[in-house]
């Protein structure tokens, strides 16, 4: 699957820009305005999509969307130190 393709750094406002084809656009899934990762390795410019991290939100789907404790559980008495600070309040 190696494709190549030559292109030119130009000015964009007051950045610089590079266009790239269509097809080596679609090779790697990414579509116009889409969100790219830009990283340097051995001297060469490496352009991905991002790794797509799950939300909190998203983990808790499962479960009903909850994100904490359903209520406070009882432990029981305090044992041993637990007691001593049960007494002390």
């Amino acid at each position: 699957m190696a494709s190549t393709m030559k292109t030119t750094v130009r000015p964009w406002g007051n950045s610089q820009g590079i266009r790239i084809s269509k097809e080596l656009l679609n090779l790697l899934g990414i579509a116009i305005n889409e969100e790219v990762e830009l990283s340097i390795e051995n001297n060469r410019l490496i352009i991905s999509k991002p790794v797509q991290r799950k939300t909190l939100e998203e983990y808790a789907r499962p479960y009903g969307g909850q994100l904490g404790p359903y209520s406070e559980f009882d432990f029981g008495e305090g044992i041993g130190i637990g007691r001593w600070l049960d007494e002390s309040d």
